[in-house]
């Protein structure tokens, strides 16, 4: 698939978002999570992610019934951990009755990325 293509793709899945990437777009949406933004079916390489928080390399995957076999997930998920992104895999049925579970993994997952990223040395002459 071509980038613009691709482009025009996204922008259809979100004019077109399921019930369960709404619920979860809510609580996403405007930095509202640990003040992260997140952008909604966003590409990355070929692919097109769920929700993604590009600055926590984080992306959200939402799994319906397409995704019983996992074949083509299993490649996506190791193409987008390649290119430095954690990814987070729930079913829809778990992100619409258990939403407050699913955003404390994802606050969890935001939370460690954070403590990871090293704090820039402070410049010469400084912090002295």
């Amino acid at each position: 698939m071509r980038s613009r293509q691709k482009r025009q793709f996204a922008r259809q899945l979100r004019r077109d978002m399921t019930d369960t990437e709404h619920r979860l777009w809510y609580h996403l949406r405007n930095r509202a999570l640990m003040g992260c933004k997140f952008r909604r079916h966003h590409p990355i390489g070929p692919y097109i992610a769920d929700f993604a928080c590009l600055e926590a390399r984080l992306v959200v995957e939402l799994d319906g019934g397409q995704h019983v076999e996992p074949s083509g997930d299993s490649i996506r998920t190791a193409f987008l951990e390649a290119e430095g992104y954690l990814v987070l895999r729930f079913w829809n049925n778990e992100a619409l009755k258990q939403t407050g579970a699913v955003l404390a993994v994802i606050h969890d997952a935001l939370a460690s990325r954070f403590a990871l990223t090293p704090t820039p040395l402070p410049q010469a002459g400084e912090g002295q």
